[in-house]
């Protein structure tokens, strides 16, 4: 027997203007612009240009007004024309406009053509032409280069490519057919191409240096045989296995670290770089930190006028048909969704120069000098209480942006740290800690590296009171390997 009861529940629903605005404020510069260009394209009412002096100081039009065209329509409406005035945009000198809209802020945009250049498959595929494979060879060929990823390497097994030839190309193959096509391939250039893992992508470079240097062949032979040991750099073991020489290894080591091991990474010398473009710029004038926005982040848009104008004819209209109220319906929702869009774009702006303000007077002094001892302990909720915002906004602004200071750019993410406590009681920013940690392994002797009980007991020595799990933490995170691998001869 089905019972009904009645539940009340409390649930918090986002607006669709917030959830506009949230997606607005998380998205970095780079991206800003093709988002507004996105906008644009779908919103005829919305419009690139400087807003008009007076259309902002009137009364805002009621976002939530029936769409009814009737007498309380009318008067709404009256206001609304108020606020974007037709005589006015006509009459206003639109030559800053122009020259600012065609050459500066085009100018911004513009890029550097970049020559045409081949890719490291039409590379192969061209090399693949010029060979003298036979038809069969040719269509196996394609297949393992098609196979080839951006680093050099055919990570496939090559079971998985006769199934694939069988499949796509109905080409009948064997796992021994395709190797002989895939042992000429390793012979095409970059060298090294081709290969199933590093071993063999050593190899194949060692065995080109052979002819042209006596030592290629020693070094060939570690790979082979000790690649295992040299990995782990148990050096003492390769020289009792190959039966040479500390000198002798030493220089077999330097014949194998002039290798490439990813041949594929640099085949497009001419690929474009990805720039960093900061949200914030940073300068420090005498002492004193002066910090903007982006001029990308505020980009100048305006309702369209003749929506607005448009409207007005539409509630003026005699006629109060289905028809008409459909279009005031319509031209209605483009001009709220207009002016919330900017009104989205003034609230991240706005949003942004707060939260990277606090982060600034918090770490006042690290800005001063860009010395990284200078860093103060700060999380996220430390900069939501000083402007009074929600630790997930703050998040939201840290999250892919960046800041250009005198001493470089910096995302927004680096100026939160932990705190570790000193003997003194004092707190001080783990990036401190880091700091300090990566000084000690630069300065080491590499023939004895340290380990990680002897970092620690070294920091403990300088008053960071740390734990070894926590040096091993730190130590990952700045990418230094154990002490081991940090090991040279």
């Amino acid at each position: 027997m089905q019972k009904l009861g009645l539940n009340q529940i409390l649930t918090q629903k986002l607006s669709p203007q917030q959830i506009q605005f949230i997606k607005l404020l998380q998205i970095p510069t780079a991206e800003l612009r093709a988002r507004i260009e996105e906008e644009l394209e779908t919103n005829p009412a919305l419009e690139e240009g400087r807003e008009l002096e007076r259309e902002r100081e009137k009364d805002e039009y009621d976002k939530d007004s029936d769409t009814d065209v009737d007498d309380d329509y009318d008067d709404e409406q009256d206001d609304r024309v108020e606020e974007i005035s037709v005589e006015d945009y006509l009459n206003e000198d639109d030559t800053d406009y122009k020259t600012y809209s065609e050459a500066n802020y085009r100018e911004e945009e513009r890029e550097m053509p970049l020559p045409m250049v081949s890719s490291l498959n039409d590379s192969l595929l061209q090399q693949l032409g010029l060979m003298g494979f036979t038809d069969r060879e040719k269509v196996i060929g394609r297949q393992l280069i098609g196979s080839i990823d951006e680093d050099g390497y055919i990570r496939r097994p090559i079971q998985a490519i006769v199934n694939d030839l069988a499949f796509t190309q109905n080409v009948d193959t064997d796992d021994d057919e395709v190797e002989e096509v895939l042992r000429k391939i390793q012979y095409f250039d970059p060298p090294g191409i081709g290969a199933r893992d590093l071993q063999e992508c050593l190899l194949i470079q060692l065995r080109r240096k052979m002819p042209d240097n006596p030592r290629a062949k020693y070094a060939y032979k570690l790979i082979e045989l000790c690649f295992e040991e040299f990995t782990k750099k148990h050096y003492d073991k390769i020289q009792k296995k190959l039966d040479i020489t500390h000198d002798e290894l030493k220089g077999i080591i330097r014949v194998i670290l002039k290798l490439n091991p990813k041949p594929g990474e640099n085949s497009n010398e001419y690929a474009q770089a990805q720039y960093i473009i900061p949200d914030f710029i940073l300068k420090n004038n005498d002492n004193k930190l002066d910090l903007s926005l982006n001029s990308r982040n505020a980009p100048e848009l305006r309702v369209n006028h003749a929506y607005a104008d448009m409207l007005d004819a539409y509630s003026r209209s005699d006629k109060k048909d289905r028809n008409t109220r459909d279009a005031v319906s319509f031209v209605k929702q483009k001009l709220d969704a207009a002016k919330w869009f900017i009104d989205a774009i003034k609230q991240r702006q706005q949003t942004l120069l707060r939260t990277m303000q606090a982060i600034v007077d918090y770490q006042y002094e690290f800005f001063l000098e860009g010395d990284e001892s200078k860093f103060k302990p700060m999380i996220l909720k430390d900069i939501a209480d000083k402007i009074g915002m929600d630790i997930s906004t703050i998040s939201r602004v840290a999250n892919s942006k960046s800041v250009q200071t005198d001493f470089g750019i910096f995302p927004l993410k680096y100026f939160f740290s932990e705190g570790i406590s000193t003997e003194s009681g004092e707190d001080v920013s783990s990036r401190e800690v880091k700091h300090v940690l990566k000084e000690m392994v630069d300065k080491e002797n590499k023939r004895k590296p340290l380990s990680d009980d002897k970092l620690e007991k070294m920091l403990k020595a300088k008053g960071y009171q740390i734990a070894r799990r926590t040096v091993a933490k730190y130590r990952e995170q700045l990418n230094i390997p154990v002490a081991r691998l940090r090991k040279k001869i």
